[in-house]
């Protein structure tokens, strides 16, 4: 796990360096999209850390991993994206901006913010899996509210670890980099590193498609459709008049929002690890392959909230009561008095004892 963090290392450094460079349009380019990331990134974690923390029926388990990658992102967006963007416009030759010191900082300050994000994906796809594929009693007794706060502490613990164990490594490795005649003679040693880094996302990226493909195939067995991403149970509507969704039609469905999580997860990370793996090899990469790979990683950062919201209704519900422009009086008075209207149906007295025991497995671990 030591990988993690090196791999945020060497695209600090990459990115550093390219920066340094390049052309001033190649460098006020970078700055832009720095800056945008960043402003996208820091408001979409805001957002979703604002709505988790302010609607009760928000503060799952599930969701609460999810707000520590957007904390963890929150950290790389907001605080080491503005001063890439910065270092962009700097001219070259500026020591304080390219000091040993400062590096070492911003180093640390990414290292820190991308091993708990890669660690946050881990256990929002292990809990899912647990979930959708365990007995309510084995989700109940392995994410009890404290272990559920030991195990997001765990992760920082563990990330705080990385960083103050690598600034010798990162320092040396840095040094190697940044002197272009010494390339042929330099050790080996980052090289391996970034291999390790490779091999690291790959073996997080296995373990992650495994669950989905693992949540993929209980739903298309289970007989009581689970909204993948949501975890709301979608049983018989209210109502006889409108009859159900077909299976077949929410089989698909699920199947295109793991498909989709999956996809966007591997495009975000896998040129990074590739990228790794040449320059192992080859031990001369492209500097646009860098770049843009590098960038690739970065828009994780900024857009892993809209990847585990976009298709949760109660997310949907939470924005838009606190948009300014929300439903008036009138329409919710209408919607209140049409839902009212509707008659109700209970379950068959042989579903209700299971029914109730998932929605009770899933109630009892909102965060207090």
């Amino acid at each position: 796990m030591l990988n993690f963090s090196s791999s945020s290392v060497w695209s600090a450094s990459s990115s550093l360096l390219l920066l340094c460079e390049e052309s001033v349009g190649t460098r006020i380019s970078l700055s832009l999209i720095y800056s945008l990331l960043a402003l996208v990134g820091t408001l979409s974690n805001v957002m979703v850390i604002y709505l988790v923390f302010s609607f009760k029926k928000l503060q799952t388990t599930s969701n609460a991993f999810i707000v520590n990658g957007c904390v963890a992102d929150l950290s790389v967006c907001a605080l080491w994206m503005p001063q890439e963007a910065v270092l962009g416009l700097l001219p070259p030759s500026s020591s304080s901006a390219h000091s040993a010191e400062y590096r070492l900082l911003r180093g640390g300050l990414l290292g820190l913010g991308l091993t708990v994000s890669l660690l946050s994906h881990l256990l929002v796809a292990l809990n899912r899996y647990v979930l959708i594929t365990k007995a309510p009693s084995t989700y109940q007794a392995l994410y009890q509210q404290r272990r559920t706060g030991w195990m997001i502490g765990l992760s920082w613990g563990f990330a705080l670890l990385l960083v103050l164990l690598l600034p010798g490594l990162w320092t040396q490795w840095l040094s190697q980099q940044s002197s272009q005649q010494e390339i042929s003679s330099a050790s080996s040693s980052s090289h391996y590193t970034a291999l390790l880094v490779a091999l690291a996302m790959l073996s997080q990226t296995v373990l992650l498609l495994h669950c989905y493909l693992g949540i993929m195939r209980r739903v298309r067995v289970s007989v009581k459709r689970v909204s993948v991403l949501n975890f709301h149970l979608l049983h018989q509507l209210p109502f006889p008049a409108a009859p159900p969704p077909a299976r077949r039609v929410q089989r698909r469905l699920s199947s295109v929002s793991v498909l989709l999580l999956c996809c966007v997860f591997l495009l975000d990370t896998q040129p990074v690890v590739w990228v790794s793996l040449l320059g192992f090899f080859l031990q001369s990469v492209p500097r646009a392959l860098q770049v843009t790979s590098w960038l690739l990683f970065c828009s994780l950062s900024a857009f892993n909230p809209l990847l585990y919201t976009w298709k949760n209704e109660e997310f949907r519900r939470s924005v838009r009561s606190v948009l300014p422009r929300g439903e008036t009086p009138a329409v919710t008075v209408a919607a209140a008095a049409a839902a009212a209207a509707l008659p109700t149906v209970s379950l068959p007295c042989q579903e209700q004892p299971r029914l109730g025991t998932k929605v009770e497995s899933l109630g009892n671990l909102v965060l207090q």
